[in-house]
């Protein structure tokens, strides 16, 4: 550092890292600036090189500790490390710690953004919780990037650089076990590996966005909530084998649907929860799916025939309800959306619904906290809340949340 231009890239300063923070951070500061550093863990003492400068912050990695915190230990993966394979964020943290870790980011979040108070939070008593299977070889999808050379790896942390690896310590040993990267791919930009829960396994090449299947069936078979889903490869499924199942609990526990009722699934995808959701509302109730993905609709309309009460409405969220293509009164909604979370006008229309119940399924802590505090603002209140480790080893937790009107209509 010299004199008040603060730190530079590439310099190294010994610092003390603080509280955790979102991205597979820690906070810390140096003569009033702002740090963000990775491979840390909060309390360690260490010697971090700045790797971006920023207005009001600075990036870092830490590349020497010379005071370590209990739980950090050396991380199973050798790519895992400053430099190198920016895909995993944690693998420097015990497996416990790594749930706390997240935990103490979920609070953050509906702190700063969500307008929580502590009591609040207290009262939520917010945990992460593991799934089955351990940190290493859950990772069911898998897209690896070629270089120039044709060789497929992962990229750096923040980087379009790609690391030519052996293999991936958290990829399902299926696809651990495919011949990708130990050949060249020259007309490739990327290669994308499946192992299902309905055991196929699959490799596609990708060039200028179009696929090309290289090995396995063309439609995949997963299962999950006691069903045997169809799906293209392509088609959005939970990566861990274990969180389809996990998720669809957590819901249907929040929710508790009744038979009769009328219930959504928004950004439904291929119809995980749209089909538990008909089967608790029964013949007599119904449901109404909605999602944009084209892989998605096709895999829904698929895998849902069976279910007469289950109705599907192909678009996108937000300007579907602004249309009044599917249209209130509704008893509960399932809201599932992309990491950038449901947004105003999605929060605005469903808030408007009437509905008793909505369980908000969310892989963004921070998109999950901005929603939360639209919907307060709109008279509701967030009473329950669940976080699962659907990534171990990277910075990434998936929430289940439930939210309720301050005044719950009961129904006629």
């Amino acid at each position: 550092m010299t004199g008040d231009e603060g730190l530079a890239e590439a310099e190294r300063v010994e610092l003390t890292v603080g509280a955790v923070a979102p991205g597979g951070h820690c906070v810390a500061r140096v003569a009033g600036q702002v740090v963000f550093v990775r491979h840390a863990l909060p309390g360690e003492r260490v010697v971090a090189e700045v790797t971006e400068v920023h207005r009001g912050f600075v990036r870092a990695d830490a590349v020497t500790v010379l005071q370590a915190a209990p739980e950090r230990v050396e991380p199973p993966c050798p790519y895992a490390k400053p430099g190198r394979c920016g895909g995993c964020d944690l693998q420097h943290v015990s497996p416990e710690a790594q749930l706390t870790w997240k935990a103490g980011v979920i609070r953050e979040q509906l702190t700063r953004l969500g307008g929580l108070t502590g009591a609040e939070l207290d009262a939520l008593g917010i945990q992460v919780e593991a799934l089955p299977g351990g940190s290493l070889g859950w990772r069911s999808r898998v897209r690896y990037t070629v270089d120039g050379a044709g060789r497929a790896g992962l990229l750096k942390h923040r980087s379009y650089e790609v690391v030519p690896i052996d293999r991936c310590r958290i990829a399902h040993p299926a696809i651990q076990q495919l011949p990708v990267l130990g050949v060249r791919w020259p007309d490739a930009d990327a290669v994308e590996s499946v192992a299902t829960t309905g055991g196929d396994v699959t490799v596609t090449a990708v060039a200028d966005g179009a696929a090309r299947p290289v090995s396995g069936p063309e439609r995949v078979h997963e299962q999950a909530a006691g069903r045997r889903w169809t799906l293209s490869p392509s088609a959005f499924w939970q990566v861990h084998p274990a969180a389809a199942d996990t998720l669809v609990n957590a819901v249907l526990a929040q929710l508790d649907p009744r038979p009769g009722e009328t219930a959504w699934d928004l950004y439904g995808g291929a119809g995980l929860f749209a089909a538990a959701l008909a089967e608790r509302v029964g013949t007599t109730g119904r449901v109404t799916l909605v999602e944009a993905a084209g892989a998605g609709v096709a895999a829904a309309r698929q895998n849902l025939r069976d279910l007469p009460q289950a109705g599907i409405v192909s678009g996108r969220v937000a300007p579907v309800l602004a249309r009044g293509q599917v249209a209130g009164p509704v008893d509960v909604v399932v809201l599932d959306p992309p990491r950038s979370g449901a947004g105003a006008g999605v929060v605005r229309a469903v808030a408007g619904t009437g509905a008793r119940a909505v369980a908000y399924v969310a892989c963004d802590p921070a998109a999950f906290a901005r929603d939360v505090r639209g919907f307060a603002e709109l008279g509701w209140r967030l009473t329950a809340l669940r976080g699962f480790d659907l990534f171990p080893m990277t910075q990434h937790v998936e929430l289940v949340g439930l939210l309720l009107p301050h005044r719950r209509r009961t129904k006629a």
